[in-house]
Parts: structure tokens; sequence; C-alpha cells
């Protein structure tokens, strides 16, 4: 079993076939209170978990918001758009098949964001970010990463799978930063500084 910690480095995903990445939380009422902030309750929050497939230094595809097959093989498969952040469990993942993953893909960056406009990581809580071991259709924790409540940043890269040879090395960043919403292209941006 590999456990990953962002001071440890990049970790060898030898014999990890498959990974997943899932991201949770939580609607809050807000300062409002009353019936304001029970119907922002209600309403929820909407983050994004996003993937997005390098070949070296430009972004080529992106699984999230609308696309959640975009290599359109199954190596990359992003679970679909959670726009409140009710139920229990993960609200949204992205799997890897690192099998099927085409040759001139070279890195996945994992990008969780408040991406939409009128969207905030200040009215959801309890925000979890965790990776998961897949390999045999089966799910094994191997990291929980917590973003910073203080943050008025909108977007955290979360992680980064890195193609070693023929293997695959997966990299914890856990760093915040802003995000112009609804802007693909700042998305990307953010996603290649990392």
């Amino acid at each position: 079993m590999i456990t990953l910690k962002k001071e440890d480095g990049p970790a060898d995903l030898d014999g990890v076939t498959h990974l997943s990445i899932g991201v949770s939380w939580d609607p809050t009422v807000g300062s409002s209170g009353g019936l304001l902030g029970k119907l922002k309750q209600k309403k929820g929050t909407d983050l994004d978990l996003i993937a997005i497939a390098m070949q070296g230094a430009d972004p080529v595809r992106l699984a999230g918001l609308d696309s959640l097959d975009p290599l359109g093989n199954g190596s990359l498969v992003h679970s679909g758009d959670n726009q409140t952040g009710k139920g229990d469990g993960d609200d949204e993942t992205v799997t890897v098949d690192f099998a099927k993953v085409p040759s001139n893909v070279t890195a996945i960056v994992f990008v969780a964001a408040a991406y939409k406009k009128g969207s905030s990581f200040q009215s959801a809580r309890n925000v979890s970010i965790k990776v998961y071991d897949a390999t045999g259709g089966s799910s094994q924790q191997v990291a929980d990463i917590w973003p910073s409540l203080l943050t008025s940043d909108n977007g955290c890269a979360v992680a980064k799978a890195m193609r070693v040879g023929a293997g695959w090395k997966l990299q914890v960043i856990n760093e915040t930063g802003k995000i112009k919403q609804g802007d693909e292209h700042a998305l990307m941006r953010f996603a290649i500084s990392k």
C-alpha cells in the first residue's frame, strides 16, 4: 500500500493500476442565518473537481465540468457534476486507468475549484479531498487532503500524476490560488503553474 504526504515528495505508483481522487464538501448556512441562510444551504454550493491531461507543458484534455470521458477510452473518467455538496461520501470523483492513458499524456493535474460564478470555498465547509488506490475494483484510501479554510482563493491544486518511464508517480500539491471563474484558460494556466 502507498501512503501519500506532501512532505514526502512524489510517490511511486508501482502496482497501482487505477487511481481515484474524490472531493467532498457540505453546504453551509453562512453568516446570514435565518430564512436566507436556510435557502442558501438548501441551494448548496458548487465546487468542481477537474483533471487536466498534460502533454509536456500543454494542457490537452479536461475531465470535469461537462466532460466526463475526455480521452474517449475510459482512461480518465469523471463521475459528473454535483452542484450542491449534498449527500454522503465523495461528491465528485475522477478515476484514472493508467494502462489506457495515451502515451502522449505525460501528466495529469487534479484541481478542486469554485469554478462557476457565484460559487466559493467560503460557502462550503468540511472540504476534503481523498486519494484512493482503486486497483482491483476496490478503493483503499491512501491520502486525505484538507485545503485551508482561511483562504480567499477559489482553486486548490490537489495532486499531479507524472509519467516516469513505464510507470507513474503521484505528487501531493495542496496549494491554493485564484482562478478567474468561468474561464477554462485561466483554469488550465493554474494547472500548468503547478
